[in-house]
């Protein structure tokens, strides 16, 4: 009981300052975002996302190994073997070193090949667009080298460490941006450099401070044939999945450039900044409790891990939606307020977005539950098979005349059917209770969602356009969202809690 206590109070606090990062985080975004755009302009901002995209693309093993990095040192803290622990970290360092080589032989290879014969991008903007994507590829592997003291920093559940590292990242971005105006080189080239520095000096503070807290993070060569297959073969089927969203993010970002050019690329860009910013909020809460996740499996309490997936998936649609409802409504007057371009089909790129985020927003702890098993071919081949569809399904509906948005209508239909299919595969792994779940947690968030919808939906179909109203409409749709969060989507002990909570932060207030 004291140690549950224990736990829940670390996720409390471990929570409380990812979100003082993500808000801080979230502002420089949006303004970065802005200047960015409006300095380079609508075709120069979709050409650096373009290539960029191909990176990442190309970086398909490693966004298999994260998942498995992580899985592995978690899980040998959970169990508390520092000499495990220690050879799991080495293993991984050296699996990276293997991934960064592939990446820029296949970079500069394949991709290359990609960049000058597929993607649409004018002739007087080419010799600029390989600048960049060079420097993206040195971008991309610093990351990858940097991923396994990141995923170090996130196991120990040092939150405080990853806060003001990414907040010293964010002030970074800002002096770039403030160079990147008054700077009288390319800005296209310009704006390629100052990330790869922003890159290098972020990795360099996560490798200084792990090297510093974390015995396992000093590293000694290691070796061992068995484990080093056994977290590749844990990636392998990691990596099935992960193929299936670099392709269904990235593939259909090239998909989109290939048929309507590098304009369409920029749309796709501002709503997939919007989406991440609106993103941070679940993830956060869940950087807080996948540890818990794994950890309690890993000492063999399955009623409590099922508890943690059970609130990790309601609490993180709650959150989403309290965001998500009032920019989904008044997506166009925040666009316009936020840009001085706002580039065509953002507006509708951005709300089928904020639908698939909802819908996707439950399934990150089912995904998490699987991996703490480390029994993730079946979970990963069907689910990755069935999100790879989004590609060549896409591709068909562009070439029979659909509209760029058309692309996130099939990424929705996939994504439904993907829900459905992961409770019944996860239900025999962790002993899930899909009843229980639906009741839980689909069920409560759907009526959430339902009753919050009918004041804020007529508010905005019959007020004006003016700024006054429109700012009524956001402050009412937030106040339903909330009101019904907390009355229909919490239990009598949640809503006991908050108030608990909220008495408490009141009463501290007030005696200062």
């Amino acid at each position: 009981m004291i140690e549950t206590l224990s736990n829940n109070k670390r996720i409390a606090k471990n929570t409380i300052l990812l979100y003082f990062r993500m808000i801080f985080m979230m502002l420089v975004q949006f303004y970065t975002s802005r200047v960015v755009l409006n300095t380079l302009g609508v075709n120069d901002y979709g050409i650096y996302n373009v290539v960029a995209g191909v990176v990442a693309m190309l970086s398909f093993l490693n966004s298999a190994m994260t998942s498995s990095t992580q899985r592995y040192i978690t899980f040998e803290l959970g169990k508390g073997n520092m000499e495990r622990l220690c050879q799991v970290f080495s293993t991984s360092i050296n699996i990276h070193i293997v991934i960064s080589i592939f990446v820029v032989i296949l970079g500069e290879t394949v991709g290359l090949w990609f960049l000058y014969e597929k993607l649409v991008i004018p002739e007087t903007r080419m010799s600029d667009a390989i600048i960049v994507y060079h420097y993206s590829i040195f971008t991309t592997v610093i990351g990858i080298m940097s991923y396994p003291f990141n995923a170090d920093i996130v196991a120990h559940e040092k939150m405080s460490a990853f806060a003001y590292i990414s907040i010293l990242e964010a002030f970074l971005k800002l002096i770039a941006v403030a160079l990147l105006v008054f700077g009288n080189i390319d800005k296209l080239r310009l704006y390629a450099y100052l990330l790869a520095g922003v890159q290098f000096c972020i990795s360099l503070c996560y490798i200084v401070y792990c090297r510093k807290q974390f015995v396992e993070s000093r590293i000694e060569w290691y070796f061992e044939k068995t484990l080093f297959r056994e977290m590749l073969g844990f990636a392998g089927w990691n990596l099935w999945g992960n193929l299936a969203f670099i392709l269904m993010t990235q593939g259909v970002n090239m998909m989109l450039n290939m048929f309507f050019g590098p304009a369409v690329n920029a749309a796709r860009a501002i709503s997939v900044q919007v989406q991440n910013a609106i993103n941070q909020f679940s993830a956060n809460f869940q950087m807080a409790l996948n540890p818990q996740i794994t950890k309690t499996y890993a000492i063999g309490e399955i009623e409590e891990m099922h508890k943690l997936v059970y609130r990790s998936s309601k609490f993180t649609f709650l959150l989403l939606f309290i965001v998500c409802f009032p920019i989904f409504l008044e997506a166009s007057t925040i666009l316009k307020l936020w840009l001085k371009i706002v580039p065509d089909y953002t507006v509708i790129f951005l709300r089928i977005m904020i639908l698939i985020l909802l819908i996707d927003s439950t399934a990150n702890p089912l995904m998490v539950s699987a991996s703490a098993t480390g029994k993730i071919k079946v979970y990963q081949s069907v689910i990755g098979g069935l999100l790879l569809l989004i590609l060549p399904l896409s591709y068909i509906v562009l070439k029979f005349g659909g509209a760029p948005w058309a692309v996130f209508i099939v990424h929705i239909v996939i994504c439904i059917v993907a829900y459905l299919l992961r409770l019944f595969i996860i239900k025999p792994l962790i002993q899930l209770s899909i009843h229980k779940f639906t009741r839980c947690v689909v069920f409560r968030s759907l009526l959430v969602a339902i009753v919050a919808m009918p004041i804020p939906l007529f508010l905005h179909f019959y007020l004006s356009d003016q700024i006054d109203k429109k700012l009524l409409i956001v402050i009412m749709t937030i106040l339903c969202a909330v009101l019904s969060s907390f009355y229909i989507g919490l239990d009598r002990h949640e809503k006991d809690v908050v108030l608990q909570k909220i008495k408490y932060l009141s009463h501290k207030f007030r005696s200062r």
